[in-house]
């Protein structure tokens, strides 16, 4: 075991003889067609018992008991690295334009500066920058440059992850975004869209295809997959607007008359979140259904209309997942590579990938560090949510790893180092979080894959092109 799993833990904790000495943390409430997972509870006990249960799982869990989670989240185009970039040093670091919302959050947050992602560059393979900083920036591997079906790349960090302690979950992994992209053709000077549009791959040729209707994630989640409904049950059912938790509510009544007060208090907020989650989605699908549409064009089904309600939405089903055990491991696409998806709620008509090429014009600039700031927001509410939900005797964002990044470091000049990355999360109190940490120039981004791979409890030596682990994760 590595000098950072040995903070770590194997195990869960169990129920003896079915009474209540402790909640096992894969306790489920089940119904019809209906599987929801607990946060953790205080009944599910903590580190004593974990050392003490099934050890040879191999799950790496914190000193607390709870498990260690890790997401990946990708931006498109990269930044205007000026108003990006922080001044200062250590935790005495100053916070610049672009990161100003992270500044109520900056204790849970390394900024981490000097990483690189070399195999995104052309290496002589010419023009194609957007596809290639999608492609690599989980695999650290070069595309084949091709826009038939010979596509080449290798096998993603989560999902290298997911092979080896993906099991201990309901799902292994959980790929979620906010544009779908095709599936095949061509999208970028000759490449593939299958790297335009994906993060996650499971092996050189195979692309994990991600959600992006939050409707289909849920239904995902919460769904029973030994009782798969029909499409028309799925529908009749969002008709009734029936909560997943009136399926469950007979397991829910029993379970709350074993738990403590503090336990029923937070199972309540839980079954709150959870509808709140549901009260959306169905507005959304009521505010989507009697659009007109042109002929033959799909109605969508749970998409909302604006983008940031979309990923406000997307990074709460990811918390939920987190929080529920569904998974421990997620990738999340807030756009495609190259994405040109227009802002209507910031007033930006533009294309996002055509103002990223903005020849320093003040207007574009101006309209890019927006947009870029847009980014940032929500993923500074996303971890303010993280670090509010309790779980064991801290948050949930304590026991995660969450790393924020682009493949491209300034959109206007197609460059791959110094990429714009952030790194959320104590890692199970693995890593000291509120400073900027600036490592040396043509760091490899997969250095810190290794790091995070390590601390997952994965028998990892070296990943795509690292050079070995990231130092400075702990000071």
């Amino acid at each position: 075991m590595s000098s950072h799993n040995a903070r770590l833990q194997s195990g869960t904790r169990i129920n003896i003889g079915g009474k209540m000495r402790g909640l096992s943390r894969r306790s489920v409430l089940k119904g019809v067609g209906v599987t929801m997972a607990l946060p953790w509870l205080e009944t599910m006990g903590g580190a004593s018992s974990a050392l003490a249960q099934t050890a040879s799982e191999g799950t790496a869990l914190t000193s607390s008991g709870a498990p260690l989670r890790m997401a990946f989240i990708f931006t498109p185009n990269g930044v205007n690295y000026q108003n990006w970039l922080p001044s200062g040093e250590g935790k005495r670091y100053r916070m610049s334009p672009t990161l100003e919302p992270l500044e109520s959050v900056r204790r849970h947050v390394n900024i981490i500066t000097g990483m690189t992602l070399d195999k995104a560059r052309a290496n002589g393979d010419g023009p194609g920058d957007h596809a290639r900083s999608s492609a690599s920036f989980l695999t650290g591997r070069q595309a084949r440059k091709t826009s038939g079906n010979d596509i080449r790349l290798g096998i993603s960090v989560d999902q290298f992850a997911a092979s080896q302690v993906g099991g201990q979950t309901r799902l292994p992994s959980l790929e979620i975004g906010c544009e779908n992209g095709r599936r095949a053709g061509q999208c970028d000077s000759g490449y593939s869209c299958a790297y335009v549009s994906n993060v996650s791959w499971r092996d050189e040729d195979s692309p994990v295809p991600k959600l992006i209707d939050p409707a289909k994630v849920f239904e995902l989640m919460f769904g029973d997959p030994e009782q798969v409904e029909e499409d028309g049950d799925r529908e009749r059912r969002i008709r009734r607007r029936k909560s997943v938790l009136d399926y469950v509510q007979e397991d829910s009544r029993q379970l709350e008359r074993r738990l403590g007060a503090a336990d029923r208090r937070k199972l309540e907020a839980f079954q709150d979140s959870i509808r709140e989650i549901e009260r959306r989605i169905q507005g959304i699908q009521n505010e989507t259904s009697g659009r007109a549409l042109p002929e033959d064009t799909p109605v969508p089904t749970g998409i909302p209309p604006r983008v940031g309600e979309h990923i406000d939405l997307m990074y709460d089903m990811l918390l939920l997942a987190f929080q529920t055990d569904t998974t421990r491991i997620s990738t999340f696409m807030n756009g495609i590579g190259g994405s040109n998806r227009s802002f209507a709620e910031l007033d930006i008509r533009e294309g996002h990938h055509h103002l990223s090429h903005h020849r320093n014009n003040a207007q574009m600039v101006e309209k890019i560090r927006r947009i870029d700031r847009f980014y940032v927001e929500r993923f500074a509410r996303f971890i303010e949510k993280m670090a509010q939900a309790q779980e064991g005797e801290g948050s949930l964002l304590d026991n995660t790893m969450i790393l924020f990044g682009s493949g491209i470091c300034d959109g206007n000049v197609h460059n791959h180092e110094n990429l714009p990355v952030l790194m959320a999360g104590g890692g199970g109190g693995t890593i000291d979080t509120g400073r900027i940490i600036r490592q040396p120039r043509e760091t490899p981004l997969c250095n810190l894959y290794v790091s995070m791979l390590d601390r997952m409890g994965c028998d990892v030596a070296s990943f795509g092109d690292s050079a070995g682990q990231l130092q400075g994760l702990t000071t």
